[in-house]
């Protein structure tokens, strides 16, 4: 019956085709189309802001495969093609030109889109976001030769990793932030702190608690962006990043349930029997952590893909991979594991030199470690991860003793 069967996924980034793959290493041997409104081939999104923008990697870093991998594993890649909507009673989506075509299941993998800022001249010339490859080389092109004066609205983990890259490369580099601290809605006061202290050590103007009220420009180009108060901070470039929104119109073309992204039970399914979704848009039920939870990160679309595969061919699934994610900014590299809702108000210790930013934070609960972040030490993620899955409580002296090793904790 297999071969008669016709999946669809919509969304050509990284969950999408990492659940083709796992749908063919299962032994799918039915249709499989990937169904993407990009000229290009699924890739990842991390080197945009990183080795692809900074110039130390190519292309070859970017794409999740050559092109010659879907030919190879009978994936029909549909880019440059839109989807207008989701029948899901006829089960049924339309296409560009109103071309229906017809799914057994259905995964919804459509990605998040930058939250805009809607202010005045935010349409001008040198006013950037960073989404797309597109996006990434504009940029790419713009910060290569340095001595550019960039401002970054907003102090996420892409306005820190440009900022970054820019400032490496030779360019000056202003971030603005409404809130006190960056970063503090996914690390905290503390870890944000740091990266804080660490970019305004390298040549970074970092200013917090400070309100854009618009961005300015001659003859079509930005000049600068005036905040609140009057005050003009000048830039030839400004980059917005201040967070995402998941895409969710065809689920609600659908008629399926969304709340911050589209609802899903642990494997991956929707309040549609038939329809799946995975990656960015996925608000999904973790086991472990009794709660849903929405990851806009690579390794959430990398291990939520094969996920849906699986509970699109009706195995008994149940993500349970903790979350992740990582960062490099100057000689700074961060692992980060785990449930970010659970760290609020928990206490935090160390092992290792904080000072010196070559540790690992801990983040405990009830006397159990519910994250783990570690800072230029490597090698130690998957012990981080086991500790976190166990639940079990730890003994603080020993897990914060670098002598002894975390396998014995």
């Amino acid at each position: 019956m297999s071969e008669k069967k016709q999946f669809i996924i919509v969304g050509g980034g990284l969950a999408g085709v990492s659940a083709a793959e796992e749908l063919r290493k299962q032994g799918f041997d039915g249709g499989i189309k990937i169904v993407g409104k990009e000229n290009h081939a699924p890739y990842i999104r991390p080197p945009l802001s990183k080795g692809y923008l900074n110039g130390s990697d190519g292309l070859d870093a970017v794409y999740v495969h050559p092109e010659t991998w879907y030919g190879e594993n009978s994936i029909e890649l549909m880019t440059g093609t839109k989807v207008f909507g989701v029948n899901a009673q006829d089960k049924e989506i339309t296409i560009s030109g109103g071309r229906p075509l017809s799914y057994d299941k259905l995964l919804l993998a459509t990605g998040s889109s930058p939250r805009l800022l809607t202010i005045d001249g935010a349409e001008l010339g040198g006013v950037y976001y960073l989404r797309t490859l597109e996006d990434s080389q504009k940029l790419r092109g713009e910060l290569a030769e340095g001595g550019r004066n960039l401002v970054l609205i907003g102090s996420g983990w892409i306005g820190m990793e440009v900022g970054a890259t820019a400032r490496t490369l030779g360019s000056e580099v202003t971030i603005l932030e409404r809130d006190p601290i960056p970063l503090a809605n996914a690390i905290g006061d503390e870890m944000g702190t740091l990266f804080a202290d660490y970019h305004r050590e390298k040549g970074v103007k970092l200013r917090t608690s400070v309100m854009v009220e618009r961005i300015l420009g001659n003859h079509g180009k930005v000049t600068g962006v005036e905040l609140a108060g009057g005050e003009v901070v000048p830039a030839d470039m400004v980059l917005i990043g201040v967070g995402a929104v998941p895409n969710v119109a065809l689920a609600d073309d659908a008629g399926i349930i969304t709340e911050n992204g589209i609802v899903t039970d642990q494997a991956m399914q929707t309040s549609d029997p038939d329809i799946f979704a995975a990656g960015d848009v996925a608000n999904a039920f973790h086991p472990l952590a009794n709660m849903r939870l929405r990851s806009e990160h690579w390794a959430n679309a990398l291990n939520e893909g094969p996920a849906a595969a699986r509970g699109m061919l009706g195995q008994n699934e149940s993500f349970e991979d903790i979350p992740y994610f990582y960062t490099d900014q100057f000689d700074l590299g961060m692992e980060y594991s785990g449930y970010g809702p659970m760290t609020r108000g928990a206490e935090i210790v160390y092992r290792g030199d904080k000072a010196a930013r070559e540790f690992v934070a801990f983040w405990i609960k009830d006397e159990r470690v519910v994250a783990g972040m570690n800072v230029n030490v490597w090698d130690v993620n998957e012990q981080v991860q086991r500790l976190i899955k166990s639940q079990k409580v730890v003994d603080l002296s020993k897990l914060t003793d670098a002598t002894v090793p975390l396998e014995e904790i």
